[in-house]
């Protein structure tokens, strides 16, 4: 049984990711469940390239914190200039790749390893800890709120942290392919796989159909914080897998193998 694999990520990602699966030959169409804005005064982030050479560490907890902090950068600063006192953290490897196109230098970039078990915060801090932080100042760039157990662990290690918001996240707003294709796999769970790479992306879907039935569904989360929120809705099976072309092929076979042999 082939599932169609529905890409939740916000767009230009979840475009991206369609275009590398069906490279693969996989069945996969964009559903994002997240909209990303930019902030609407870019008075701060102006304000932090300028500041940039005093930090330590500037973390970028994903893609578009890469896309919108450098898409603000003032005109005065020279594009693909980075400070070479300053690293660049990247929580998995989709945010490595945009900081290194966006031309911070790699030997600059600290990210968990290709094969780390997960992508997060907690991984990217395993490269980190063991380093001296007392005294330092680290810059964490996020959209609207977020969690804050990286910035705990370095100012238990001494470093002064500061947060900054780069974007904005707010609910999808679907268009009419995009509703038909929701209501589409809410009616026919058992030819669709949901892929969740984020927590909101759940709470999300749960206000755009809230009510759906989800007993029936299948989910793949790229985190078990978010695999815990899928079967909090209610999804009747749900896997886990870092987000990693290789690994997503390689659960897209398991989960296959695994529902043909559940009985109906």
């Amino acid at each position: 049984m082939a599932l169609r694999l529905l890409v939740t990520r916000p767009q230009p990602q979840a475009g991206a990711w369609v275009a590398r699966l069906r490279a693969q030959g996989i069945d996969a169409l964009a559903l994002p469940l997240l909209a990303i804005d930019a902030v609407v005064d870019l008075g701060e982030l102006h304000a932090v390239w300028h500041d940039l050479p005093r930090y330590a560490l500037a973390m970028f907890v994903s893609p578009n914190a890469v896309s919108h902090f450098f898409a603000a950068r003032p005109a005065g600063i020279a594009a693909r200039s980075w400070p070479p006192g300053t690293r660049a953290g990247a929580t998995g490897p989709g945010t490595l790749q945009a900081l290194q196109m966006a031309g911070v230098p790699s030997a600059l970039c600290v990210a968990p390893p290709a094969h780390a078990a997960q992508f997060d915060s907690a991984a990217l801090w395993m490269q980190l800890q063991g380093e001296r932080w007392s005294g330092r100042e680290v810059l964490v760039l996020r959209g609207n709120g977020g969690r804050d157990e990286f910035a705990a662990l370095l100012r238990e290690a001494g470093a002064a942290v500061h947060f900054t918001q780069a974007y904005q996240r707010c609910a999808a707003r679907p268009t009419a392919d995009e509703r038909a294709l929701l209501d589409a796999a809410i009616a026919n769970p058992q030819t669709h796989l949901w892929w969740l790479s984020s927590a909101e992306a759940v709470a999300t879907l749960a206000q755009l159909a809230p009510a759906a039935h989800w007993r029936g569904a299948t989910a793949l989360a790229s985190h078990p914080r978010i695999a815990e929120r899928a079967l909090s809705l209610g999804f009747g099976h749900v896997f886990e897998a870092p987000p990693t072309l290789g690994a997503v092929q390689a659960a897209l076979l398991r989960i296959e193998r695994c529902l043909q042999s559940s009985p109906p």
